[in-house]
């Protein structure tokens, strides 16, 4: 592929995610927008209309004209038009998780390595201006935090807020710790959906460091937030306000604030959406491994995976006698949420 020619892509799944990688390709320079596919052929029209291309119902009708896909479609889907999409010889980008199980995350990257193709997952934060900043000054962290928190989403409610939300801080954990699992401590709570809907773990990894992470989605308020402690520094990470602050010694021995330097480096505004789309494009131009790679998904999916098997046995509203942890307020919201997405689902 040379430098001046159009890559055709498809984007499969008009849902909310769909929706905006069809958007912001439509209007990139040297793409085509081949077309935006959905089963519900009404989404896939306004998705397309809003992309300035066309609808197409079955994704298998555009594999033979296009030379890329991002695939947006529920989770469960993932394996079936990865597949599909890399056989028909199109570079894949998969959106979080990569799949429902780690054994077919390996086939997908199986395939894309036999056929020599691209393909990337859809770890936006990877993105994100301030996260590319972050990594470039966090060096043997010994102790993390991380929360993610927000309003529940019934589309979601096929998967559990651990591969939901917290799959996205697993793999910006893994990229900054560097290090192997191991062990792990998950306790959660189903009050919104069939699945964990907050989740709090502890990893611990073999270098030492420790990392507590919070996922909710029964939060009216949004959080994403990072902070990184390390021998000489501390760095607080803001995912939503594309923020970053960097506190740092200036002495051995902290006698006041005038031994601490604060830095504030300079983000650029660049949406991060924008740059994982253009990262991938990069990757099939010059043909170089995307900086989340599949290798990289099946590590995230595989911890996530573990995760949720470790909330299976400490889950507290499956317990008897558990409902006295769950706030009443939860409960109620827990009804009318299961009310409304079944509404939501039927149309």
């Amino acid at each position: 592929m040379t430098e001046t020619s159009k890559i055709r892509v498809a984007v499969v799944g008009a849902g909310k995610m769909g929706t905006y990688h069809a958007k912001l390709l439509g209007r990139t320079p040297g793409v085509d927008l081949v077309g935006v596919c959905d089963t519900n052929v009404w989404r896939a029209q306004l998705a397309a209309w809003q992309s300035n291309t066309v609808a197409v119902r079955d994704y298998k009708d555009v594999l033979g004209r296009v030379d890329a896909v991002v695939v947006a479609v529920p989770t469960p889907m993932h394996h079936e038009v990865g597949m599909a999409a890399l056989s028909a010889g199109a570079h894949a980008l998969i959106e979080k998780p990569l799949a429902s199980s780690v054994e077919e995350a390996r086939e997908l990257l199986d395939a894309a390595q036999r056929s020599k193709l691209v393909l990337q997952v859809g770890h936006i934060e990877r993105f994100n201006p301030a996260v590319l900043e972050a990594v470039q000054h966090i060096r043997d962290p010994r102790y993390i935090t991380v929360e993610r928190l927000g309003p529940y989403d019934p589309r979601m409610s096929h998967i559990g807020v651990v591969m939901d939300l917290m799959i996205h801080d697993l793999d910006i954990l893994l990229t900054l710790v560097g290090s192997e699992v191991e062990s792990l401590e998950a306790l959660g709570a189903n009050l919104l959906s069939g699945h964990e809907d907050i989740a709090n773990v502890r990893v611990r990894f073999k270098t030492g460091c420790v990392a507590d992470l919070t996922a909710s989605r029964i939060s009216l308020g949004r959080s994403r937030k990072l902070r990184a402690f390390q021998k000489d520094s501390y760095i607080s990470l803001d995912y939503g306000a594309g923020a970053l602050k960097i506190y740092r010694k200036k002495a051995p021995v902290i006698k006041s604030l005038k031994d601490v330097e604060i830095l504030t480096p300079k983000l650029t505004g660049v949406d991060p959406l924008k740059n994982e789309q253009t990262h991938f494009l990069d990757c099939i131009r010059h043909n170089r491994k995307p900086w989340p790679s599949g290798e990289r998904g099946v590590e995230a999916l595989k911890l996530a995976l573990q995760i949720s098997d470790e909330l299976q046995r400490y889950e507290l509203s499956g317990h008897a006698g558990s409902r006295s942890l769950i706030p009443s307020w939860a409960q109620d919201l827990g009804k009318i949420a299961k009310s409304v997405g079944k509404d939501i689902l039927r149309n």
